[in-house]
């Protein structure tokens, strides 16, 4: 499904990157009295997804990537090895 390209809600082309998540607007909105939100600032293009966190320790080193020759979804860039004890 990689490179797969979408229409998204938000009127836009969503992809499906190497590690399977999708590129997509982000949107900051504020709540009004009805109940209904008014965006107050929207990305000016498509965000792509990430897997893991590079703020977080424990995953600032990993990808993923299910493309080749990688295919793990927790491949260490530093180790150069998955984590997975399973993958294709």
């Amino acid at each position: 499904m990689i490179g797969i390209r979408q229409p998204n809600l938000t009127g836009g082309v969503a992809e499906m990157l190497p590690d399977h998540h999708l590129t997509k607007p982000v949107y900051i909105g504020e709540i009004q009295d009805d109940g209904q939100f008014a965006v107050v600032w929207k990305t000016p293009a498509l965000v792509p997804g990430q897997a893991w966190s590079p703020w977080v320790p424990e995953t600032k080193d990993l990808i993923g990537d299910w493309s080749k020759p990688i295919v793990c979804g927790n491949y260490n860039t530093v180790t150069k090895t998955c984590l997975s004890k399973k993958h294709a």
